[in-house]
Formats: C-alpha cells, structure tokens, sequence
C-alpha cells in the first residue's frame, strides 16, 4: 500500500537545501516543477502531483495534449476552463495557480487536494455519517452560490467533482463544461452528466423551452447529497436513457426517502430535487431558510471551523493506484521524459520541409499556442470576488461573457465527451452544445479546426 505520509517526509529529506532561483520577471514553466506522481484523469487530461521547485509547495498538474484536444475538437473547452478559473478563487473550489504550455502540452496547476473524490470514497464502500454529509452540503451551498454570484453555471455537480481535502472539507472541481451566462438570459446546450442532469435541460432541449440557469446546479447537488447518503441515486437513470423517456420518467416517478432519515432532511431534499425549478431551492437564501440546516453557522462553515465527520486516511493516497502504472507503461509520451523529447523534436522540425503533410495540424498548434492564457495567480494577489465579479460583468457588457459556453440564441451544436464514471453508471456521454456567440480567443479555425482549410 503506498504511504503518502512517509512519502511526503521522504521528499522533503531528499529536498536539495537550495532552493533553485527563478527570474521573477519569467512566466511560470514546466521547468519549474517537478514531478512526482500521476493520480487520476478526467475527461480529457492527466494529472500528477508536483512540486514547485523555488517554493517547495505541492500542487495538482493538469495536462492536456494539444494534438489529442484539436483532434477531439476541445480546445475550446480546456480555454473555456481556463478562463473561468482565471476569474474566480474560493474556498471550496479547486483553484487554479498557474497555467502555461509547451509545444506538446497544455498545462493548469491547482490545488492539492489529498482526500480524494467521493465517488472513490463510495467505491470504497465508506458509510458516510448524515453529519459527515451535512457538512458536505453546507461548503457545496456556499460554493455554488458563490459560482452564482459570479454569473457561473457549474453543469457537472457530482460525486466525482468532489474533492476533500486532508481534514475532509469538500471542494469543487472540473469547470470544463461551465458556462457564463448574462443577467436575465438562459443556457440551452444539452450538457451535463445524465443522471445528475436536472429536467429542465432536458426538457430545453427537446420542446425548445426556455432554457435553464442556476438552478440546475442545484439539482444536481441534491442527487449527490441523495447518493452519499443512501449510496445509490434517486432516479434509476444511465446514459442510454432518450432524452425523451426521462422527460416521462420525472414526470411520472416519484423520489423515495429513507424512512429513517429525519423529516427536515427529506424536505430539504425535496427542496432540491423539485422538478419545477421556480419552486426549487436555488440560493444560499433558500437554504437558510430550511429547519434541516438552522442550527448551522455559516461563517464557521466558511472558514473551515467546523470539524468533518469523515476524515480520510493520512496514511495512503485516495486515487486508484493504476493512473500512476498507465503514466509508467502505457502513456506514449511520458511527463519524465519530456526534455529530451521536446529537444528531439525541435532539431527534427528544423529540418523538416515547411510544406509537408502536417501543415494543417502544424497551424492548428500554432493558433492554439498563440491564443494560449498564461496565467500566475501570484502575480494578482489583491484579487478578490468584488474585483472579479467587475471583471465578469465588463465583459458581459462587451458582449464576451459566453467564452466557449452556450449561445443563448440556440444556433448551432456540437459534440463533447463527459460522463459519469461509478460502476454503476454509463460511460463517457456525448454533449451537444451551441457555438459560442463571439469569443475573440476562440475564434480560431472553429474550435479550434473544424475541417482542412478553415485555419
């Protein structure tokens, strides 16, 4: 079983005493990190856990192969990602520190969170106490309305974005199918994961409604409060489900309650998982105001002062063990190796004939690299949400708030990957999602090339 405990003191003794010196004036590169160990993959990226050599602090790395995301078609998402996080920091988010690339790659450092998700709790057959997840809906209540607040729809509120942290505080993850809305206006794109996905998109999607907005997001944390509680969902609902028959299914099934479970629990549940989102809890306002949840205080939540009621084992690293044997055997082109990679390939490009039969894809990189965020949340440390909610809002007012989200006017689609990964539920789901309306960094070839010639 690995150790992580001992691991990390191990680390630290065999840490130079020297710490290597990096021209502040320099972007932040991959140079400046070492890597550790991979740990997990997500719909479209690796990550591995490493240490910023100046500083010695440990993050999660995020990468994504330029190649395998223009040949999927989604550049666009990781940018979209990208922006978001940019623009936001909370406490029970994953936040972003850095972000930069190189000629393969394209690289987000965020926290490390060394808990694990839920979904590999639940994997792990652990019982979580309705104290334990209590807790868990009072940091998720803050951290959605706080996207909220921010004009954010999160899309992909799951056990498996859910990460804790080493005392077992919950934080959200995964923004790749996020998406900014302006006041008073709706999304429309079919996104999500099935089973947490609330009726309304579904409906939207079918009979050309009217759309959906937060609430959404809060339907889908009452199905993983429902699941964490009561170790399966609420409604039996995988992805080979029509959008058709779950239409028929909300309207038709109803939820059924733990009897053991308290009454001020189940209603705030049914709260949640109203169907009718005007009538559902969607606001940290609308939580307040329910019996389940008046004996909580908010600030101590907030600041972390309430102790959780499950912490996870020190001892080990919460991630399956095989990411790190996939990094090691299977991954064609490996993080350790990536210097004398990148060298090879610079001296075989440069004599290379310009014209060859990788034009089209050699422009594509290039546009990505061009259009690129770099990012170092060190270099803006006054940010705060008053400041980025400004920032949001000027670009709302500019007409570019939808950076690689939905097009409120529903014209167009396109295809993504996301999916629910618990044994029980399907894989991978196919998304539609309209093309932005305009996005200056996203107007390259499509998204980011839709076919030959469009570069």
């Amino acid at each position: 079983m690995f150790h992580w405990g001992k691991w990390k003191k191990r680390m630290g003794a065999n840490s130079s005493s020297k710490r290597p010196v990096f021209d502040e004036k320099e972007d932040v590169n991959f140079d400046h990190f070492q890597i550790l160990r991979a740990i997990g993959k997500g719909s479209f990226g690796k990550v591995c856990i490493v240490q910023k050599r100046d500083t010695e602090k440990m993050y999660a790395m995020k990468y994504m192969n330029k190649q395998q995301c223009i040949e999927r078609d989604e550049v666009r998402n990781v940018f979209r990602e990208l922006e978001i996080l940019q623009e936001i920091e909370h406490v029970f988010l994953v936040n972003l520190w850095y972000s930069f690339q190189d000629e393969e790659d394209m690289f987000m450092v965020v926290d490390l969170l060394l808990g694990g998700d839920l979904r590999y709790h639940l994997q792990q057959s652990v019982q979580f106490s309705e104290d334990a997840v209590k807790l868990y809906l009072c940091e998720m209540t803050l951290a959605l309305d706080y996207l909220q607040s921010q004009h954010i729809i999160h899309r992909d509120v799951k056990p498996d974005n859910i990460l804790l942290d080493e005392q077992g505080h919950a934080h959200l993850t995964d923004f790749n199918i996020a998406t900014i809305i302006k006041d008073g206006e709706r999304a429309t794109a079919l996104a999500g994961t099935k089973p947490y996905m609330a009726p309304e998109i579904f409906q939207s999607f079918v009979s050309g409604g009217t759309g959906y907005a937060f609430e959404v997001d809060w339907w889908s944390l009452g199905v993983t409060i429902f699941e964490v509680l009561r170790g399966w969902r609420p409604y039996d609902i995988h992805a080979s489900n029509s959008v058709e028959s779950l239409i028929q299914l909300f309207s038709t099934v109803s939820v059924q309650y733990n009897s053991a479970w308290p009454k001020d629990l189940v209603s705030l549940l049914r709260k949640l998982l109203t169907v009718n989102p005007e009538h559902r809890f969607s606001s940290l306002s609308d939580m307040q105001t329910s019996p389940y949840l008046a004996d909580v205080n908010w600030d101590s939540v907030y600041e972390k002062k309430m102790e959780a009621g499950f912490v996870p084992n020190k001892g080990r690293l919460h991630c399956d063990p095989t990411f790190e044997l996939e990094e090691m055997i299977l991954e064609s082109r490996p993080l350790h190796k990536k210097k004398k990679r990148l060298a090879k390939n610079r001296s075989r490009d440069n004599s290379k004939d310009s014209q060859s039969e990788n034009d089209y894809l050699q422009e594509c990189l290039e546009v990505v690299q061009q259009e690129f965020m770099i990012f170092n949340r060190e270099n803006c440390p006054g940010e705060n949400s008053i400041i980025l909610t400004a920032r949001l809002k000027k670009r709302q007012e500019e007409g570019q708030s939808e950076a690689g989200g939905d097009d409120v006017s529903g014209d167009g689609d396109r295809e993504a990957e996301v999916g629910a990964t618990d044994d029980d539920a399907p894989e991978p789901e196919p998304d539609q999602e309209p093309e932005p309306e305009s996005s200056s960094k996203l107007s390259m070839c499509g998204s980011v090339c839709s076919s030959p010639g469009s570069c």
